[in-house]
């Protein structure tokens, strides 16, 4: 399958501005809600968004060649480290994509998972994987929000591509 970069690059700019507007809602709740323990894997609204910050991070640290052996600390577990991390990682994310070539999707990635297990995968496949990841969680976070009554912001990604391509319906 040959992916290109102009597409890897829409998938991660869709993905910064989908986890964005996620942690902007967030940020409006209060610290109850923030934290409210949905008994799922990751608890709550909060520790929902460190997960898919921390794999954003170390996803981007494999797919450089820099150390990816951390994946969270207790430093990254509140609103106002996400606030102040998440942004920038993201724009690296989209400094890594502006570079891609026309031959880089396809290249093989070594990578070892946070097990030590090694991994080697076609770098599309790893990009299109952190899309994918953020895309499932938050989900969740759409649904816990939800459920306390809130309104989350529109993430699809028809969404996210109708505030560039306006098309009027006659």
């Amino acid at each position: 399958m040959i992916v290109s970069p102009e597409i890897l690059r829409s998938n991660v700019d869709y993905n910064a501005w989908a986890n964005l507007r996620l942690l902007d809602a967030a940020a409006k709740l209060a610290p109850k809600d923030l934290t409210h323990d949905f008994q799922t894997a990751d608890r709550s609204i909060l520790q929902t968004l460190v997960h898919i910050f921390g794999a954003d991070r170390v996803w981007l640290a494999r797919l450089t060649g820099a150390p990816s052996d951390i994946f969270l600390t207790d430093a990254d577990r509140s609103l106002e480290a996400l606030q102040n991390n998440w942004p920038p990682l993201l724009e690296g994310w989209k400094l890594f994509a502006a570079s891609l070539t026309d031959e880089q999707p396809e290249s093989e990635i070594e990578y070892r998972d946070l097990k030590g297990r090694p991994w080697k995968q076609p770098l599309w496949q790893l990009m299109l994987h952190v899309v994918n990841h953020g895309t499932h969680h938050r989900g969740q976070v759409a649904g816990f929000l939800r459920t306390l009554g809130h309104t989350p912001p529109p993430l699809d990604m028809t969404f996210y591509y109708r505030r560039e391509w306006v098309v009027e319906v006659l």
